[in-house]
C-alpha cells in the first residue's frame, strides 16, 4: 500500500497554545484562539494530507478540573481523545514548573503507553533560549518521551520539525478522508466557533465562558453569492445579555462584524450575518442545553 496515515491527538493544559499549534500544522485555522484558557470546548479534528501520509490532528480542551456538567464533557473529551491515536503530541510551555493537571495528563499517557512527543511552545516568548535546556531536562525527569520539539505555534518555527517526528509513526492504510479535506467539522460548527471566539476576544472573562452559539439559518441567496447567516449568542444572566448587546447595540455589532470577516475569509464569500442574544440560565449544568448546543 502507497498510503499512510496517523492519527496525532494533541493534549495539554489550558492556555498552551494547543489550538494555535492545529492552526499552524494545517497552515489554515480551524481552531479558535484566544489568550484565555478553556477557549476549545470540544474535540476539533484537522486533516492535513502531504504527499502520501494523511494526518488527522484532535485539539483537545485544555485538561482542568471540572467545575460544571459542561467542564465535565471536555475533560471526557480529553481521555477519549487519547484513548485511539497512534501518538500525542503534549503542548507545554517552555518555562514554568509542571502542574497537577499536566502530570495527570502524563499519568494517563503513560498508562496507556502511547508514543508522546513533547513540543515545547511559546519558544519566541524566550529571550535566553539556553533555558531551553533546564525545561527540557525538568520535563525528561518526568516521562521518557518520543521525542521532543521546541517550536513556535505563532512563527512556525519548528512545525516542520515535528511533522517530520509524527511521519514516524504513520501506519500504513488508506486515507479516511479526501485528501484536500481540512477538518472534519460542518461549516455551521465553525462558523457558531468564530462568532464565539470575537466574545472571548472582546468581553470581560467571566460572561464569555458562560456564552454558547448557536446557528439558526445559513443559506445561500438564488440570485447572489451572499450567505445569509442568523446565530443566537446564549448567555446566563440577564445582566450579562445587556453587557454583550452594549449601549444601543455597540457590543453586539462589534462581535458581529469582526466575525462577518473571518467567517467570509473562511467561507470564501460575502456574509449577510445577523446576531441575536437569549438568556438561558446556568446552561453548563444542563445536560439538555449543552446537548441541544453540540457539547456534549
Amino acid at each position: 500500500m502507497d498510503t499512510k496515515s496517523a492519527f496525532v491527538a494533541i493534549i495539554g493544559k489550558p492556555n498552551v497554545g494547543k489550538s494555535s499549534l492545529l492552526n499552524a500544522l494545517l497552515g489554515e485555522k480551524v481552531a479558535i484562539v484566544t489568550n484565555k484558557p478553556q477557549t476549545t470546548r470540544t474535540r476539533i479534528t484537522g486533516v492535513l494530507t502531504e504527499g502520501a501520509i494523511q494526518y488527522v490532528f484532535s485539539d483537545t480542551p485544555g485538561f482542568h478540573k471540572p467545575r460544571t456538567k459542561l467542564s465535565e464533557h471536555m475533560v471526557k473529551s480529553v481521555a477519549e481523545t487519547v484513548s485511539d491515536v497512534d501518538v500525542v503530541v503534549f503542548v507545554a510551555e517552555p518555562e514554568g514548573e509542571i502542574t497537577p493537571a499536566e502530570q495527570e495528563l502524563i499519568d494517563s499517557v503513560k498508562q496507556q503507553r502511547l508514543p508522546c512527543i513533547l513540543a515545547l511552545n511559546k519558544i519566541d516568548t524566550l529571550e535566553d533560549k539556553s533555558r531551553l535546556l533546564a525545561s527540557i531536562a525538568r520535563w525528561q525527569k518526568v516521562y521518557p518521551f518520543d521525542g521532543v520539539v521546541p517550536l513556535s505555534a505563532l512563527t512556525n518555527e519548528g512545525i516542520a520539525e515535528l511533522k517530520e517526528e509524527l511521519s514516524r509513526y504513520a501506519q500504513e492504510s488508506v486515507h479516511f478522508f479526501p485528501d484536500d479535506t481540512l477538518t472534519d467539522q460542518p461549516e455551521r460548527v465553525i462558523v457558531a466557533e468564530i462568532i464565539r471566539e470575537k466574545l472571548l476576544l472582546l468581553m470581560r472573562q467571566e460572561i464569555p465562558h458562560g456564552t454558547a452559539v448557536a446557528i439558526d439559518k445559513m443559506r445561500e441567496r438564488e440570485d447572489k453569492a451572499i450567505i445569509d447567516i442568523d446565530a443566537t449568542i446564549f448567555c446566563e444572566k440577564a445582566s450579562h445579555k445587556g453587557m454583550i448587546i452594549g449601549k444601543g447595540g455597540s457590543m453586539l455589532k462589534q462581535i458581529a462584524s469582526q466575525a462577518r470577516e473571518d467567517i467570509e475569509s473562511f467561507l470564501d464569500c460575502k456574509v449577510n450575518l445577523t446576531c441575536w442574544v437569549k438568556v438561558k440560565e446556568d446552561w453548563r449544568n444542563k445536560e439538555t442545553l449543552i446537548k441541544s448546543f453540540g457539547l456534549s
